[in-house]
Order: C-alpha cells, then sequence, then structure tokens
C-alpha cells in the first residue's frame, strides 16, 4: 500500500473473494468452471486450426468465425484461471495493475465479440440478399480490414479507462466479491469521484454492444423480408438454416448479458452469489458452446472435424 498525504492509504493490492456467501462449495464450483474452460479452450483451437487448414472453409462465414474462436478463447483465459486459483489455492490476492489487465482484456474481448456477431449477420444479410455479388463484396481483403478496425474500435474504446482508473484512490475497501475484476466493480472502492467512470462505461456500452444489437436486429428483419418473398419452399428452408447457427450464438451472447444486468437493476433482493454466478455464466457459456453449436448446425465443419478426428492417420 501507499499512503498518500499521510492520511488517506490507497490501496495497490486487491483481494478477490470467488463467490461470496459459498465459500465452502468453491471446490465443487471449479469443477464446471474447469470442464467448461477445457472445452473452450479444445473446442476453439480445433475450430480455428480446421478453418485454417481446410482451403475449403476459407469463406467469409467461416473467416468470421474463426475470429470468434479466437476471441471466445482470449475471453475465457482472461477469467477462469483465475477463478480456478481462488477456488483451489485461495489465492484471490491481485495487484491493481493485474486487476486493470484483467477487466481491460475482459470488456475489449467482450466487445470485439459483439463486433464480430454483426459482421456475421452482415455476412449473412448478403450471403441470403445478394447470393451472386457475396464473394465479390466480402472479399478477403475487406474481411481483413473488418477484422482490424473490429479489434480497433474494441481496444480503443476500453484503453481510455485505464487512465480513468488509475486517477482514482481506492482507500473504502481492497476485498472484492468476485472472481474477476471489471471496471465499475473496482472504481466504486474509490474515495474520489467516479462520475466520469461511470457515465464513460455508459457511452461505452451504447455505443458498442447496444448499436451492435439493434444493427443486429435490422439485418436480420432485411433477412426475413428476403426469405419470406423466396418462391421455394426450399430455398426458404435452405436460407433458415444457414441462419439458425448464428441465432443461437446471438442469444447465447447477449441473452445471460441482458438477463444478468436487469437482475441487477431490478433483483435488489438477489443475493450476491446469484449476481456473481449469472455474470460468470456470460463469461464460460458462450466460448465452450460457440464451437458445439457451429459443429452440430454446419455440415462442412461437422465433416472437417470427422476427418481431423478420425481418419487422418488411416
Amino acid at each position: 500500500m501507499t499512503t498518500l498525504n499521510h492520511t488517506v492509504v490507497s490501496h495497490t493490492v486487491f483481494h478477490l473473494l470467488g463467490i461470496p456467501g459459498l465459500e465452502d462449495l468453491h471446490t465443487w464450483f471449479s469443477i464446471p468452471f474447469f470442464i467448461s474452460y477445457v472445452t473452450a479452450l479444445l473446442g476453439n483451437s480445433l475450430l480455428i486450426f480446421i478453418i485454417l487448414t481446410r482451403p475449403s472453409l476459407h469463406g467469409p462465414m467461416f473467416l468470421f468465425l474463426c475470429m470468434l474462436a479466437g476471441a471466445d478463447i482470449v475471453l475465457s483465459t482472461s477469467t477462469v484461471p483465475q477463478a480456478l486459483a481462488i477456488f483451489w489455492f485461495h489465492a484471490g490476492e491481485i495487484s491493481l495493475d493485474r486487476c486493470i489487465t484483467q477487466l481491460f482484456f475482459i470488456h475489449s474481448t467482450f466487445i470485439s465479440e459483439s463486433g464480430i456477431l454483426l459482421v456475421m449477420a452482415f455476412d449473412r444479410y448478403i450471403a441470403i440478399c445478394y447470393p451472386l455479388r457475396y464473394t465479390t463484396i466480402l472479399t478477403n481483403s475487406l474481411i481483413g480490414k473488418i477484422g482490424v478496425a473490429i479489434f480497433l474500435r474494441s481496444y480503443g474504446t476500453i484503453f481510455p479507462i485505464i487512465f480513468l482508473l488509475k486517477r482514482l484512490t481506492f482507500c473504502k475497501n481492497n476485498i472484492i466479491p468476485h472472481t474477476y475484476c471489471e471496471h465499475i466493480g473496482l472504481a466504486k472502492y474509490a474515495c474520489n469521484s467516479i462520475r466520469i467512470n461511470i457515465w464513460y462505461g455508459f457511452s461505452v456500452l451504447i455505443s458498442t454492444v447496444v448499436l451492435d444489437v439493434m444493427l443486429i436486429f435490422v439485418s436480420y428483419v432485411l433477412i426475413l423480408r428476403a426469405i419470406f418473398r423466396m418462391s421455394s419452399q426450399d430455398a426458404r428452408h435452405k436460407a433458415l438454416n444457414t441462419c439458425g447457427s448464428h441465432v443461437c450464438i446471438i442469444i447465447l451472447f447477449y441473452g445471460p448479458g441482458i438477463f444478468t444486468t436487469l437482475t441487477q437493476r431490478f433483483g435488489r433482493h438477489i443475493p450476491p452469489h446469484v449476481h456473481i454466478l449469472l455474470a460468470n455464466v456470460c463469461i464460460l457459456a458462450p466460448p465452450m458452446l460457440n464451437p458445439i453449436i457451429y459443429g452440430i448446425k454446419t455440415k462442412q465443419i461437422q465433416e472437417q472435424v470427422v476427418h481431423v478426428l478420425f481418419t487422418r492417420h488411416k
């Protein structure tokens, strides 16, 4: 700890409690955390390997899926190892710099995933509404530029939060009832005003995730309008099926987050450990289930997974 003006103590070390009130069950909680993390690592790594090594999967949809898998690995790796360290070794101590680094990667990766889901909706819109121009519009060059723009947006919007937190004096408490650090959860322990942190965090949320959700909704309104104008029932069924995996992932990504926000806003009598568990579901579920959903619902990926796992050495 460092002393400021000989009277105010600013904490430079914090203690993550894990799931408050359920410390006796931490060992049991570690089992689903560990399984989900291993599943996310193996599933997304396999997905990236298959897409990058199979020329037949170098289309726009699969390249965007490859970006999503990479972001899933970063998101789960930013959170789950820290949680497992708390559950297994009671190693909840974390420095202020490490805490800020962790929340930087969590928030920026979350925004990246939201941006990737948006461009995947745009990809489906082009594929269904302009099928003959699909490959000429979504060229590899454009896909690369979109990827760079997504990550510049995510890191660019979260980067100022580092300085907004660094200016604060953390004198209230250094016990964080959570499994990982997050922006406002850390800022609320400051003894000076955090109004600018709150408003900046709110503006980032509106200009990124909320805007993405609105544009995804508009994309699917246009997609559905185009689908129901098709004369062939088989064509409509095929078009809807190509969107199925993406819709499942959208629900999986935004659904828990929206539900968590609503419980935090209106569920004042809900125990704190429920909020923490819901927040962890937002982090754990998408990276674990995304590769499974695409593996089940996408025939090309199914075939390549079978080829890699069962026929590679024959």
